[in-house]
């Protein structure tokens, strides 16, 4: 069974930074993309980053581009999301996820509860 859960979330001020770290298990973590989403309030599911199994192609969405670091760890099966430079439009709650290999990347077929990230003066 698939699992993923989030953490490291949290209150940021504008131009502050926070760490997410995702812990993922169940599956072959190396063998598969591994997604960022994020849901603000009143607002659907937006795609953050992406990057492959073996590291080694990674995309992000303009609106985090230069600002947002995606990173992963097949060693600890671990995937995290370091943020720079936080904007207060980047209040939401961050998703790890993935899609196996198939599937749009704004909506992973799996994703773990999810870690509130707000930025606030």
């Amino acid at each position: 069974e698939v699992h993923l859960v989030e953490s490291g979330g949290g209150l940021a001020r504008p131009g502050g930074s926070l760490r997410l770290s995702c812990a993922a298990s169940g599956f072959t973590f190396s063998s598969y993309e591994m997604i960022w989403v994020r849901q603000a309030p009143g607002k659907g599911l937006e795609w953050v980053s992406v990057i492959g199994g073996g590291g080694d192609w990674i995309y992000y969405a303009d609106s985090v581009k230069g600002r947002f670091t995606i990173s992963r760890d097949n060693a600890k099966n671990t995937l995290a999301l370091q943020m720079n430079s936080l904007k207060t439009e980047d209040t939401a709650v961050y998703y790890c996820g993935t899609n196996m290999g198939h599937g749009p990347w704004s909506n992973p077929t799996f994703r773990g509860q999810g870690t509130q990230v707000t930025v606030s003066i």
